[in-house]
């Protein structure tokens, strides 16, 4: 027999056991037994199949909330670095900048910003702007993000490392084994950009992400570069 103080209780709150999914489990499957093998419960499996329903439901929500927290996570992540694109007073700090804070806030191991050019690659001036500048010849940029194969360019091609890599990453490109690349229009009259970033992760950029954080970050850089290139 039940204690008075539990049955009691049980009595001036049902909601208690019914709010309870193990006790109301437990319950079911006493009243089961007490039919009898002989006795199908139509009403038990039907209970059944409605948890399970609301199991994947719950599953459901808690990855939509999560995509959620990522996607504003990532939002602010991108946010942050373009007001660090927006501080530089110079051209070679702008550079400075996007391969060191612009990098660690986007949490990517490389970034290059590659240039078509007639000019010589190896100017001592180009030279004293560091690594993340790379000066390529024009039509490189369309060969390197179609991998010399006749296919459309998009605005954001995010893939795993070619072996040709390290025209942009030189003695890095053994250890970079993802990237983003972001395609840039500096407007009528000028060759194209291309923004790297690169990861050693190889599953940091996947074709299967998005690209719509990617390509809104390339967007601000490109009217920031036409500053500069003024």
């Amino acid at each position: 027999m039940i204690e008075q103080d539990m049955r009691d209780r049980i009595i001036s709150e049902p909601e208690v056991i019914l709010e309870d999914r193990d006790l109301m489990r437990a319950l079911i499957a006493a009243n089961e037994r007490a039919m009898g093998s002989n006795i199908i419960d139509l009403r038990g499996i039907a209970m059944e199949r409605l948890e399970a329903r609301l199991d994947r439901l719950e599953d459901t929500h808690r990855s939509v909330i999560a995509a959620a927290y990522e996607n504003l996570a990532g939002t602010n992540q991108v946010h942050r670095a373009i007001l660090q694109l927006l501080d530089p007073l110079s051209f070679e700090d702008f550079l400075k900048s996007l391969a060191g804070d612009v990098a660690q806030t986007l949490k990517v191991d490389c970034i290059r910003l590659v240039l078509e050019s007639v000019q010589d690659a190896d100017d001592p001036a180009l030279r004293r702007l560091g690594d993340v500048l790379c000066v390529a010849e024009p039509g490189f940029i369309a060969d390197y993000l179609s991998g010399g194969r006749n296919v459309p360019l998009r605005a954001v091609t995010l893939r795993q490392t070619l072996p040709t890599s390290d025209a942009i990453y030189g003695d890095r490109a053994a250890f970079i084994r993802s990237e983003a690349l972001m395609r840039l229009d500096f407007g009528k009259g000028r060759l194209p950009g291309l923004l790297v970033m690169g990861a050693e992760d190889p599953h940091q950029f996947k074709p299967t992400h998005g690209t719509d954080l990617l390509a809104f970050f390339a967007g601000v850089f490109e009217r920031t570069m036409r500053r500069w290139l003024s």
